[in-house]
């Protein structure tokens, strides 16, 4: 009898822009493992109907990306800690018995991206100043918080979003005005955007970055164009810089390893294939 063949994939609206089919395809490839791995475009009226029908169809999991992060995590069945304190999933799990685990490994994917950048980076050192206060900024504060970063300084364009996460987050966040946000990069030891400004189609980040001193850590979770305008200033001020790839493709190493049984490397060759 044929051996069943795992699916996972990842389902979005819109989806053709993912770069996870390119990953986990490689990683099946460099394996030499049974499976595959698809995009699916999934409107928000049907993601539940979907993503219940998905086990019966051989699927063995999937990531979610916009606009079901929020969505996942009340559709399952178990949900794990980090998943619960950041309000969102990006990694499903199908149980033998079809029910559905949910995990958020975006925290994990941006600590072992400046681990592996940026081996001498301690959180410890100083301050983060984070930019934006949406879903990404979520995983990362709870990721940084977790690491030993004793102080976050955050600003958003719009200021009650980033209120909300202080409220949230408690007194370890100290929100500044998104106006004032040049000035918070002075005292930080690590610099991180998490908004979309500067991606490829969007406006560039407008923060004044003079501020920023030798030796900060900066990191951009963009990675379309790979080096940014906030890498490419940091690394005129002589600032360690780490690019958004590595969180991209970090992110995806739990799920895999649930999902195929062999925990994946990200390595030089793994970019490369992403990128394409």
């Amino acid at each position: 009898m044929m051996k069943h063949i795992p699916l996972a994939g990842v389902m979005g609206n819109p989806i053709a822009q993912s770069k996870s089919p390119r990953l986990h395809k490689h990683w099946l490839r460099k394996y030499g493992l049974l499976g595959d791995y698809v995009p699916l475009h999934v409107t928000e009226d049907d993601f539940e109907t979907v993503l219940h029908t998905l086990p019966k169809m051989g699927f063995v999991g999937v990531n979610v990306t916009l606009p079901h992060k929020v969505a996942a995590m009340q559709v399952a069945d178990q949900v794990s800690d980090r998943a619960t304190l950041i309000g969102a999933a990006n990694t499903l799990t199908f149980k033998p018995d079809g029910s559905i685990y949910a995990d958020n490994t975006d925290g994990y994917g941006f600590i072992a991206n400046l681990k592996q950048n940026a081996p001498d980076w301690n959180p410890k050192a100083g301050p983060a100043a984070v930019l934006g206060a949406g879903g990404a900024a979520r995983a990362i504060i709870v990721a940084l918080v977790d690491a030993g970063v004793s102080e976050i300084y955050l600003a958003n364009r719009t200021r009650p979003k980033a209120d909300a996460l202080r409220a949230e987050f408690g007194a370890r966040i100290r929100v500044v005005d998104w106006v004032q946000a040049g000035n918070m990069l002075e005292d930080a030891a690590t610099v991180i955007n998490t908004t979309s400004l500067g991606m490829v189609g969007n406006a560039e980040l407008r923060v004044p970055l003079d501020g920023l001193r030798a030796g900060t850590l900066v990191t951009d979770i963009v990675y379309s164009p790979l080096r940014t305008k906030l890498l490419e200033f940091a690394d005129a001020a002589g600032c360690i810089t780490v690019d958004g790839l590595g969180m991209l493709l970090h992110q995806g190493v739990p799920g895999f390893e649930r999902w195929f049984g062999v925990r994946p490397e990200v390595d030089d060759d793994t970019r490369r294939v992403v990128l394409g």
